[in-house]
C-alpha cells in the first residue's frame, strides 16, 4: 500500500503540479501583451492568457491530492515527525499561499481585460504589477524545487541518499 501511495502522490506532484507552475509562470508574459496599448494587443496572445489561467486555476485546486497522498504515504512510512518532512509541509503551505496570491493576481488582470472598454485606465496599474506576479511565481517554482530536492534526499533518513 505505502508503494501505491508513494506512486500516486509523485504523478499526482508531477501531472498537477508541473502545468500549474508553468503555465503561472508564463502569464506575466502574455499578460504583458494582453495589456498592451490596442494597437498592440493580438486575440492570439489574449486566448493565450485566458488558457493560462485556466490550466493554472483547475490544476491549482486539483494538487490539493498531492499532499494529500503525501500525508497518506507518511503516515504509513512512520515519518510524519521527522524535520524533512515537517519542513517539506511548511514550504508546501508556503508554496499554496503563493500560488494563491498568483491566482487572485490572474483573476484581476483577466478581470480588466474583459472590462478593458470601459474601464481602459485599468490596464496600466495592473501591468505595473507584473513584475512583481512573475516574482511570486518565480519563488512558487523554487519553494516546489526545494520540497521536490527534501522529498528525495530526506536529511537523516537510513536510505544512504
Amino acid at each position: 500500500m505505502t508503494k501505491l501511495l508513494l506512486s500516486l502522490h509523485v504523478l499526482a506532484a508531477i501531472l498537477l503540479i508541473g502545468p500549474a507552475t508553468v503555465a503561472a509562470s508564463l502569464f506575466p508574459r502574455f499578460a504583458r501583451q494582453a495589456l498592451a496599448p490596442d494597437g498592440d494587443r493580438t486575440k492570439k496572445g489574449t486566448a493565450a492568457l485566458r488558457i493560462l489561467h485556466r490550466i493554472t486555476r483547475v490544476y491549482s485546486a486539483i494538487s490539493v491530492t498531492v499532499p494529500a497522498f503525501g500525508m497518506a504515504t507518511a503516515q504509513r512510512m512512520g515519518v510524519l515527525g521527522d524535520t524533512w518532512l515537517v519542513v517539506s509541509m511548511a514550504l508546501t503551505a508556503v508554496a499554496a499561499v503563493l500560488l494563491a496570491i498568483a491566482v487572485f493576481s490572474q483573476d484581476a488582470i483577466i478581470d480588466a481585460l474583459d472590462l478593458h472598454d470601459t474601464e481602459p485606465e485599468a490596464a496600466p496599474k495592473l501591468a505595473a504589477g507584473l513584475p512583481r506576479l512573475s516574482m511570486i511565481t518565480g519563488l512558487f517554482a523554487l519553494t516546489w524545487a526545494v520540497v521536490t530536492v527534501l522529498m528525495i534526499v530526506r536529511p537523516g533518513s537510513t536510505t544512504g541518499a
